[in-house]
């Protein structure tokens, strides 16, 4: 994925995150109490692919709810890419890169196949495909 290409579908992309329901973490959406807590203690966490993971011990009912997140995500994705003209793998790691840039501090995160880190109050590094740091 090019910078080029995250910015195209960036701005599409923020406009997803922001309209609700798809679970991103760093919005006031909706999700259960369960869930929320679970994102807040760290177990589970955003991708930069896009999606949701579990980074932690967590109930099945929560692992539930994160799966059918990241269903809806996939849906999403598919409609950005093909409105962008962009994959559905580009388009949830345009999202990816804002998602990632709104983490709140003790919230979970995991670049690639790399090991989950935990937020501190600094900005994270993020992919060399985003636009910029968080």
């Amino acid at each position: 994925m090019t910078r080029k290409m995250v910015k195209s579908a960036w701005m599409a992309a923020a406009a997803m995150a922001l309209a609700g329901g798809l679970g991103f973490s760093g919005g006031a959406l909706a999700q259960s109490a369960d869930l929320a807590a679970a994102l807040s203690s760290g177990a589970v966490g955003e991708q930069a692919d896009g999606y949701m993971g579990v980074a932690g011990s967590v109930s099945d009912t929560v692992r539930k709810e994160v799966e059918s997140i990241n269903i809806k995500r996939r849906q999403a994705y598919t409609d950005l890419a093909g409105k962008r003209g962009v994959t559905v793998q580009d388009a949830a790691a345009a999202t990816a890169c804002q998602t990632l840039t709104r983490l709140k501090s003790g919230q979970a995160y995991r670049i690639g196949a790399g090991a989950w880190q935990t937020k501190g109050s600094g900005a994270i590094a993020l992919p060399s495909y985003c636009a910029s740091g968080g």
